[in-house]
């Protein structure tokens, strides 16, 4: 029988989590990429519950384990640099860390002898029917797929081709957040550093073995309008937020400005009565964004992965079905996720200095605290608010597909 296909956009995590299993399980994969290679550097992401079992039962968990950050307690300072309040270690990097760039690249590195890449293109228009999907690209020529699935991030051009406006699915928290390489100039051993002023959050943490260091800028806002791909007006923008700020600010946003890498956006969630229509479907932050500060961005994306591409299985390529179960399954568990998001921006971006004072109380107390296990494994309570199907998978073809 002809394998069925599948276009993928998106190469950075859910893309390519998603075309190992559907690899696996025996569908023809394709992903489309608008970098011109695997995007490196990042911010530190990190797995709790649910997704180290999918990782596990990819046979990678060893080897990100091998890349892990260990990370260390997080610091509070004041504008002295003198620790006034810590975050314990499992609260910012949960039971597993690793650098998004380091991640990108052992997912892809598992799939690009099986799986079509395209780089440096992306998808420009999508026209389905009853059997089919046609897509043109801005590069390439046109195609035609069974299933198409939008993996490319808050911004989906996906999402926005098969569902509609962004505006009508972007829920925005109130919050900017800006992460750069920086120098290490604090000689920060596996920890990190933060302050906090009313509605800003700015730091550093180190990263590759405390050989370079990452800063971080959030800050409260209502929506900006500036233009997603000029990085030098988003520096500018970072900038004129965090000037006259104390400690080491002035230092980070001096190394955020000639950062050989640098991520500035909202911080919003996505919300969708349904993660697809007709034949399209969308997964990670495309379908169901929770936000950086629900640290669990990553374990959906290799999670809702890991169901998607099952239930496409399970139901032996029945669309309908399989969407819909994708659906059932993964709905109870991203609204676990949006909630802790919407929460934990409360706690890292205080907006009033009697807040942060009251966060900082909170902080110092919680190893004196008799039921500090149990707020410790609130988020790890979160991580596993979901039913890990186990989808058998068929033998893998021996053969590497040429192209």
């Amino acid at each position: 029988m002809t394998k069925q296909t599948v276009l993928i956009s998106g190469a950075s995590v859910a893309g390519p989590a998603l075309a190992f299993w559907l690899e696996r399980y025996g569908f023809d994969v394709t992903v489309v990429e608008r970098a011109p290679a695997p995007r490196p550097g990042g911010y530190a992401v990190d797995f709790r519950g649910a997704s180290l079992k999918v990782l596990e039962r990819m046979g990678l968990l060893a080897e990100v384990e091998a890349r892990a950050t260990h990370m260390g307690d997080m610091a509070y300072v004041n504008k002295a640099g003198k620790t006034i309040a810590t975050s314990p270690a499992s609260a910012i990097s949960g039971e597993l860390e690793i650098l998004r760039g380091d991640l990108v690249e052992i997912l892809y590195d598992a799939t690009r002898a099986r799986v079509e890449y395209v780089f440096d293109d992306s998808i420009a228009t999508i026209s389905q029917d009853a059997m089919g999907v046609d897509v043109t690209f801005e590069r390439g020529a046109p195609r035609r797929f069974d299933l198409v699935v939008g993996a490319d991030g808050l911004h989906s051009k996906v999402r926005a081709l098969a569902f509609g406006d962004e505006r009508d699915f972007i829920h925005h928290l109130g919050f900017y957040a800006s992460v750069a390489t920086v120098e290490n100039h604090l000689g920060l051993d596996h920890i990190g550093r933060l302050i906090n002023s009313p509605g800003k959050t700015a730091g550093m943490y180190s990263a590759r073995g405390n050989s370079e260091a990452k800063a971080l800028f959030y800050f409260a806002s209502e929506p900006l309008d500036y233009d997603r791909r000029n990085l030098a007006a988003q520096k500018q923008i970072v900038t004129q937020t965090f000037e006259g700020e104390g400690w080491e600010v002035p230092t980070l946003l001096a190394g955020m400005r000639r950062a050989p890498d640098f991520y500035f956006d909202s911080v919003s969630q996505i919300k969708l009565d349904s993660y697809s229509t007709g034949r399209i479907a969308l997964v990670g932050d495309a379908g169901y964004c929770a936000s950086p500060l629900s640290g669990m961005g990553t374990s959906l994306g290799i999670v809702g992965a890991y169901v998607l591409a099952g239930e496409l299985h399970a139901a032996d390529g029945d669309h309908v079905r399989a969407f819909s179960e994708y659906d059932e399954v993964m709905r109870e568990f991203v609204e676990a996720c949006q909630k802790q998001g919407v929460d934990g921006a409360k706690w890292f971006i205080p907006a009033s200095r009697w807040f942060a004072a009251f966060r900082n109380l909170n902080f110092r107390l919680l190893p004196y605290l008799p039921w500090r296990k149990m707020i410790e494994e609130l988020p790890l309570k979160v991580g596993n608010k979901v039913d890990l199907r186990d989808y058998a998978a068929p033998p893998r073809q021996p053969a590497v597909r040429q192209r």
